[in-house]
């Protein structure tokens, strides 16, 4: 994540060609930023309902609904025992973890207004709400909904570390009454108050929406009204939701709308009607599997700097994409990388302001790969409304915009590419990319699950649990069971292993956490989780899961993935995270770990307590077959319980580390912040493909530089470090000893389908990023050595002065890609 303080520029580049980054205490941004929600104006003014709301010819409430046959709608997630506990609440014994809303008096009858049961079901028991901003992650929360048709009158209002579950087997309605006339959407994910949105955007983790129809045609179609709104960050989702609006000539209905944040991951969204059936503004996003109906504008794409579009399904709308925001001399859409998707029937399937003269030079970039075009008037529009790409019914294999480095350059560019040469083992039917939903076992009776708690771990915090959890884990496995962690902190001491052939899914992020002797040897490293064994074959499913360590944890490797998983089963992480530090109960937090920038920290002086992992994800070499979707694994640059949520120094010394020898891994919508050496980091593997990689240099470096407090591993491929400053143009220091965002070496056919490389610190000042500032927070931050067949597409760095490095050499320079506060190179290919 990054700090409130990022999102003045990023709001003030819808608006303005070059964003201006300004170095802010917190409450200040806050204020200035939520005054911003008037730019917004265009979607979000809702004057209410129409006077002549009952002539309309959208219907009046519904009668209400029959049940269905109760074995048509059972779901094991309703009917299991539910046992979870919040161990670090301050009262954990009382604290109610799952809430099913109609034990909170909603009736979901269709008539009943269910307004105040339903937010009296996600508030109660002393959660944090958007009144109270900040972040925690000591109240978590399932709050259930069975089917049904819920009415409401005014909005939903999402807390921080909640899950809104819909019923996957009869999905419940949201539906508002004609005259809804609360708030910023039928759920509102972070509510706007009196000084702004209460959470702050790019700090809301951990949460999800799933299983819904979201109705809105009861609200008159000349009536502006949002189905979700969804300003947020890492670790959350929007899955399996229909979103069902007023499709008629006018309507002003929208689906979503998000207009600040660094998310994140959607999928599985069905949009019919509207006026934009989505609007999205965010720092990056991937999207995946997304299907738009009868809308005037599909997706209305505000701002960004990079976004991941794949299996988009576009019908019958004015404008499928329309990512000309800001005009010609002020894009404030950085990137965007649309593949596997179709447009038909559409007038613009996408519309851009690009063009030989846009500004900022390199905004606007687009990449386009395996898209189908069906009677459609204008396949791509330009600046000045001008035809990019002609319309008509067709396949586009690659076509692109914007700056190209193949691998030298730059070149500008507009028109078709050469596609990557997809691996097959990769793709599913069609030629698209592998994609696979979070299994949810819908299908599953009760009996089918094997809870946790009920097999003995305690999950309270304190017990250590490392023989009940792996009991538990083993007896599942051998009975046929899916494993059911109930939410609670289960501390470990020594490693869990989870053999082939396991499910296991946890209750709003349960948490795996470590501690102990075992993991603390930096010379003898150990995993916290182990995934197979060497050798090992088969496959896994993991869903709704954290690992974490807890205190000086020097050797501990959260994640080790050893499996041997075949190409079309591979093994599965939906929703499961590393998180290092910060958090009630891991002892890493403010007190333990504070900033110390005016103190120059070397190896001898450094809160060697404050060692907090040795490596977060290892795919070793005998490994293949991985499938990771909406996974972000980070290091705590602040403390989430500090109402303040003052910054922190935690060290751990890699990123996701990806030696498989075989490949074949999928990485969607993933994330990796602030760890020592890197990122990630490819070597010796093959056959990747990865959707709109994010990542962060540690905010501390390079105070101590890298690769302190970690030694060099030569079967790790660690990277060896220069000195600590370079002179660049005007005798100007950079940093040379930060860690890496993305290292590739010494492999093949690695494909990037977006990534952000993000370096916004120097020693905790930001100067070095602000813009006009020359790029000086780091000299060099993606780096290929000795690697053949590696395409990046849509590639956006921030603080960094040479964007890519090829066997040692500068390729590419931050002067020659501006894009406003980020720096675009379209297509990188070596």
């Amino acid at each position: 994540m990054r700090s409130t303080l990022f999102l003045a520029p990023l709001l003030a580049a819808i608006t303005t060609t070059r964003a201006q980054h300004v170095k802010l205490e917190i409450p200040e941004v806050d204020e200035y930023v939520h005054s911003m929600l008037g730019e917004f104006d265009h979607w979000t003014h809702y004057p209410g309902p129409s006077p002549t709301y009952w002539h309309h010819p959208s219907p009046r409430p519904t009668k209400p609904v029959p049940p269905k046959p109760t074995d048509q709608c059972a779901y094991w997630l309703a009917d299991i025992k539910h046992q979870g506990i919040a161990a670090f609440n301050p009262a954990p014994s009382t604290y109610q973890v799952f809430r099913n809303v109609k034990d909170f008096g909603a009736k979901g009858d269709g008539v009943t207004d269910d307004t105040a049961a339903i937010n009296n079901a996600i508030s109660s028991g002393g959660r944090l709400g958007p009144a109270q901003g900040g972040s925690t992650t000591v109240t978590p929360a399932v709050v259930y909904f069975p089917s049904g048709v819920y009415m409401i009158n005014a909005s939903i209002i999402d807390y921080y570390y909640t899950q809104l579950i819909g019923n996957p087997n009869c999905l419940p309605t949201i539906r508002a009454f004609p005259t809804f006339s609360g708030g910023l959407g039928l759920i509102d994910g972070d509510q706007y108050g009196a000084n702004g949105l209460g959470f702050g955007a790019t700090n809301v983790f951990w949460r999800q929406i799933r299983n819904f129809i979201i109705d809105m045609t009861l609200v008159p179609g000349e009536s502006s009204v949002t189905g979700i709104h969804w300003p947020t960050a890492q670790a959350t989702s929007l899955q399996n939701i229909v979103f069902q609006m007023n499709s008629n000539n006018g309507t002003q209905h929208q689906g979503i709308f998000i207009e600040s944040g660094s998310g994140g991951f959607m999928n599985d969204l069905v949009f019919n009607g509207g006026n934009n059936a989505a609007v999205f503004g965010n720092q990056q996003f991937t999207m995946r599997n997304l299907t738009f109906n009868n809308a005037v504008t599909a997706i209305s794409q505000i701002w960004d700097w990079g976004w991941t579009y794949k299996s988009i399904n576009i019908n019958n709308c004015t404008t499928g994409l329309n990512m000309s925001s800001g005009g010609p001399t002020a894009q404030s859409v950085g990137s965007v990388t649309f593949i596997d998707s179709s447009i038909s029937n559409t007038g613009v399937g996408i519309a851009t302001s690009h063009g030989p003269n846009s500004l900022p030079p390199t905004a606007g970039s687009l990449i386009l790969e395996n898209v189908v075009f069906t009677n459609v008037g204008i396949a791509v529009e330009g600046e000045g409304n001008t035809v990019a790409l002609a319309g008509g019914s067709f396949t586009v294999a690659g076509w692109g915009e914007g700056h190209s480095y193949t691998p030298n350059g730059p070149q500008v560019f507009e028109g078709s590419i050469t596609p990557v040469a997809r691996p097959a083992s990769l793709l599913q039917s069609g030629g698209k990319y592998y994609e696979r939903s979070k299994p949810q076992y819908q299908q599953y009776s009760v009996q089918s699950f094997l809870s946790a708690r009920s097999a003995g771990a305690t999950g309270d915090g304190h017990t250590d649990d490392t023989a009940a959890l792996q009991r538990a884990i083993l007896t599942a496995r051998r009975q046929g069971k899916i494993l059911f962690v109930d939410q609670g902190d289960y501390l470990v001491s020594s490693t869990i292993y989870v053999p082939a052939g396991s499910r296991i899914v946890g209750e709003s992020y349960s948490v795996i956490l470590s501690h102990g002797n075992f993991f603390n040897n930096i010379y003898a490293p150990q995993p916290v989780v182990q995934i197979g064994k060497p050798g090992e074959r088969g496959s896994i499913e993991m869903s709704d899961m954290i690992v974490s360590t807890q205190g000086q944890q020097r050797g501990a490797v959260l994640f080790e993935y050893n499996l041997n998983s075949p190409s079309g089963s591979p093994s599965g992480l939906w929703d499961v995270h590393a998180r290092i530090g910060g958090f009630a109960g891991s002892n890493l937090q403010l007190a333990e770990c504070p900033t110390t920038p005016d103190v120059v920290v070397t190896a001898d002086n450094l809160n060697q307590q404050c060692i907090a992992a040795y490596m977060t994800m290892h795919l070793t070499k005998p490994s293949s077959g991985l499938y990771l979707e909406n996974v972000w694994l980070w290091v705590a640059d602040h403390d989430v319980e500090d109402p303040q949520l003052r910054q922190i120094t935690i060290y751990a010394g890699r990123g996701l580390l990806d030696q498989s020898q075989a490949g074949t891994v999928w990485m969607v919508g993933t994330a990796v912040e602030h760890h020592v050496k890197y990122e990630y980091q490819f070597a010796d593997t093959q056959n990747v493909f990865a959707g709109q990689i994010q990542t962060e240099t540690a905010y501390y470096q390079p105070n101590p530089p890298a690769p302190i407090p970690f030694p060099y591993v030569a079967t790790l491929s660690d990277p060896l470090f220069p000195n600590t400053t370079t002179l660049a143009a005007g005798n100007v220091s950079i940093p040379a000893a930060d860690g890496w965002g993305l290292r590739i070496v010494d492999s093949s056919a690695i494909n990037v389908y977006g990534a952000g490389l993000y370096s916004f610190f120097d020693n905790y000042s930001t100067n070095c990023s602000n813009q006009g500032n020359g790029e000086v927070c780091q000299d060099r931050n993606f780096e290929v050595v000795g690697s053949r067949g590696v395409t990046v597409y849509c590639l956006n760095t921030v603080g960094t002065h040479y964007m890519i490095e090829v066997d040692g050499v500068d390729v590419a320079y931050y002067g020659d890609n501006l894009d406003g506060f980020v720096d675009t190179i379209a297509l990188f290919r070596n």
